[in-house]
């Protein structure tokens, strides 16, 4: 078996897993040499479904598009059985375009003048039912609620053809009326008018009715269920589905406000952090996310670079935190970038809901629920930036947000960086697996290998050393090329059953495997 079979996982339990294999699967809107890419068509989200049967993206200019996967396996047997087939072994995964939408529309605040993008932030699908997809996805500012059915297209296949039959007299029968008919009004109701309607003298010579209706074609309709708007003083940066199917979260810089998925006109404020004087705000939400089986608890991340963990059943307004996560500095380190850097872009939950992953600028860390004396790893992906951070910063490449995923088995964790590169980390205790992929049709191009950048967060010191070590290697690549900043990948996700991966560049969608 090679490295991506979920059978090595398993097999060996004493010690991390072997370094996966990764391979080129499929792209979609693949660019060709020198076009130049438009930018309503960069893509801003990716999300697959809890099945990992359907992928969605959204764009800046803000459409969603769907994708289906295509070789699924039949599985028979019960829920257990279907899910020892997780990571049971490596398999290429192939998905096709299912369809797309207008999700959002650029708009105008004319109390603010303020210009409204229509670009997609986020997407996160719900649950499904009878047979409808159901997703919701977020510009800044308005949040709508998608549904996505087949619908058969009704065709009429025969007309009445039969001739009308002469009576007696010679003249064309009608169809038996012995008393004169009340016109319909176009609502369905009757009107009261006192003059009789006559028929033809010659009566009706036909009448052609459909008798056959066929329905053998189907179509993707996308219709938009609910529309949560006006909640949000700030830019939308997360929305979070509740386990309970009922009820999801929208943050902004300040907020975090409770839905009901079937309520659009009412929301609940659970988190606020605007003090009473702006003057004296120190630092913003940037991120929230809903415990994958606790409908009580949520996390949320700041711009200080802290975690904090809060359980709705303790007040109705969460101004108070029941865990709070974040990293002390190291002694004579703070700069001018220190802040900058420290802000937390994204965090997710793994699929248990013991960890979290989060992700700064220059690192990703990986944090246990039952320990906030620190995280228990941190994966070193931007370091080599570290010269060149005054640079960045007059470009504002250095407030870029990448987003960070899990495997569903939870060995391994993922981010995007610059060049439409990504990188994957084993998380496992002694893995040294740091694998660097390029999202192009040849991924193991730019493979460099580097020493692990993986320590438990106990000894700052040797947290640099890790630093310097796994840094270095990727400041060029293995040709001596160096990097471009202009190119980046911020957004991806992982298959939650398979070791695979769906990642931007730009406008084109590449999926890999293991």
């Amino acid at each position: 078996m090679n490295g991506g079979d979920g059978g090595d996982v398993a097999a060996a339990p004493d010690g991390p897993p072997p370094p996966l294999d990764w391979k080129f699967s499929q792209v979609f809107g693949e660019r060709t040499a020198g076009e130049e890419v438009q930018e309503v068509d960069i893509i801003s989200a990716i999300e697959f479904d809890k099945s990992g049967d359907h992928l969605a993206t959204g764009d800046r200019g803000g459409r969603v598009v769907l994708f289906e996967r295509t070789d699924k396996k039949e599985h028979g047997g019960n829920r257990r059985d279907l899910e020892k087939t997780d990571y049971s072994n490596s398999r290429h995964p192939e998905f096709r375009y299912k369809t797309e939408f207008q999700s959002h529309e650029p708009e105008f605040d004319y109390l603010k003048s303020l210009e409204i993008e229509e670009k997609i932030n986020k997407i996160r699908w719900c649950q499904t039912a009878n047979g409808a997809l159901f997703l919701l996805s977020t510009n800044d500012k308005t949040i709508k609620y998608w549904k996505v059915q087949e619908k058969k297209i009704k065709k009429i296949a025969d007309m009445s053809m039969e001739p009308s039959k002469p009576t007696g007299n010679g003249n064309v029968a009608s169809s038996s009326v012995t008393s004169t008919p009340k016109p319909h009004l176009a609502n369905g109701g009757y009107t009261s008018l006192s003059n009789d309607l006559i028929f033809p003298p010659g009566g009706i010579p036909s009448l052609r009715l459909p008798v056959v209706v066929t329905s053998n074609e189907t179509n993707l309709v996308a219709r938009c269920r609910r529309v949560y708007a006006h909640a949000h003083d700030y830019h939308i940066n997360s929305i979070s589905n509740n386990s309970d199917g009922e009820t999801f979260i929208s943050a902004d810089d300040l907020r975090v406000n409770l839905w009901n998925l079937e309520i659009s006109n009412q929301s609940f404020n659970i988190v606020d952090v605007k003090p009473a004087n702006m003057e004296d705000l120190t630092e913003v939400i940037t991120s929230a996310e809903f415990h994958p089986t606790h409908c009580h608890t949520l996390a949320y991340s700041s711009s200080k670079g802290s975690i904090r963990l809060i359980d709705l059943r303790q007040s109705a307004l969460c101004d108070k935190h029941s865990k709070l996560f974040e990293e002390q500095e190291a002694p004579g380190s703070r700069s001018f970038f220190t802040e900058i850097i420290a802000s937390i872009s994204d965090i997710k939950f793994g699929k248990d809901g013991r960890y979290i992953l989060s992700r700064d600028y220059m690192t990703l860390k990986l944090w246990d629920i039952n320990m906030d004396s620190g995280p228990v790893s941190t994966f070193q992906v931007h370091e080599y930036l570290r010269p060149r951070l005054c640079d960045l910063y007059e470009n504002d490449s250095i407030f870029d947000k990448f987003e960070c995923c899990l495997s569903g088995d939870g060995q391994r964790v993922a981010t995007g960086s610059y060049s439409n590169l990504f990188r994957v980390f084993g998380c496992h205790p002694g893995s040294t697996e740091a694998t660097t992929l390029e999202a192009s049709k040849n991924p193991m191009r730019r493979q460099v290998q580097a020493p692990s950048t993986s320590r438990p967060s106990r000894s700052l010191s040797s947290i640099t050393r890790a630093v310097r070590r796994g840094g270095e290697s990727l400041g060029v690549d293995a040709n001596g090329n160096s990097f471009d900043f202009t190119t980046k990948l911020l957004n991806l996700a992982w298959h939650p059953t398979e070791n695979s991966i769906a990642c931007a560049a730009a406008n084109s969608l590449y999926m890999y495997y293991a």
